[in-house]
């Protein structure tokens, strides 16, 4: 019973850290991508810094953790959407090159689910390969195509066109999200649902994710945004997906939208993810000119 309470009541409420500021070294470096820099930032962050709780086995104290981890892993699905597009829009001589391998290979590795420990028996008595390995793995791709890209050995088109398609499919990524934050209203007991919590850390984080790599597209594509006078329409976008990645309730509430006196995070949260869409949106239609 004590070794419980210490493992999980202390040691577990110490591992906790949700941390919405951008990360260090998230910058364009000698010539690369910033976007790229950001994403890898990230997945460092996560892994190294704060360490990937998604897979945490019973033993772990990180184990008795929820938020967290919901966070990380919708932190992850931000990056892995972000390299696809990279790899499928922004990476291409007019569409038309073949896949870049290093990218190609990010884009795999950064898809693997987030909760795979060492030993899952429900899929094989064998050892499997985790999360974090998989997602180290993405992380060394995408900073090899960031070198090559800086010695001028890999394609990064800054066209309207790339810039357009790749913020329509992100816009559409949050839409998604936004069906699940209305299936989650539907769930718990009075204003408490354990799904509310949920589908509300896994967005924090996307937005999250979504906020630091647009930030760093906007530097890449800063010639672009010029030109199509786009300045206070991406600011604004960014402003959205910031302000839902940081709400921070002491407690989830799902109150009726209606009738309660009561706070519906998902609600609020909603509100700044379609900010943030409207604005993708417009941005989107301007580049299309």
């Amino acid at each position: 019973m004590l070794w419980a309470v210490i493992t999980y009541g202390v040691f577990g409420a110490l591992k906790h850290s949700i941390i919405t500021d951008p990360p260090a070294n998230g910058t364009k470096d000698g010539g690369g991508s910033a976007a790229i820099s950001a994403a890898a930032a990230l997945i460092r962050r996560e892994l190294d810094e704060n360490g990937w709780t998604p897979n945490d086995p019973i033993i772990a104290p990180a184990t008795v953790l929820d938020n967290m981890p919901n966070f990380q892993a919708g932190i992850i699905d931000a990056v892995g959407r972000f390299s696809f597009e990279m790899l499928d829009q922004i990476a291409r001589t007019r569409g038309s090159s073949s896949d870049d391998p290093d990218l190609e290979r990010a884009t795999g590795f950064l898809q693997f689910p987030p909760d795979i420990w060492i030993w899952e028996p429900s899929r094989s008595l064998l050892p499997s390969v985790s999360s974090e390995s998989q997602y180290r793995q993405g992380l060394a791709a995408l900073e090899r195509y960031n070198l090559r890209l800086a010695q001028g050995e890999a394609v990064f088109e800054r066209r309207a066109d790339t810039l357009a398609a790749t913020l329509s499919r992100i816009s559409a990524d949050i839409g998604a999200q936004t069906a699940q934050l209305e299936r989650a209203q539907n769930t718990g007991w009075w204003i408490f649902s354990r799904r509310a919590d949920d589908v509300f850390y896994h967005n924090k984080g996307m937005l999250h994710g979504y906020h630091v790599l647009l930030s760093g597209l906007g530097q890449d594509f800063d010639r672009v945004i010029q030109e199509r006078s786009l300045g206070p329409i991406w600011s604004q976008a960014l402003y959205g997906l910031e302000k839902g990645a940081q709400l921070q309730p002491f407690v989830v509430l799902n109150g009726d939208r209606d009738r309660s006196i009561f706070a519906n995070h998902l609600a609020l949260q909603g509100f700044y993810m379609k900010r943030a869409i409207l604005q993708l949106e417009e941005a989107v239609n301007v580049l299309a000119v």
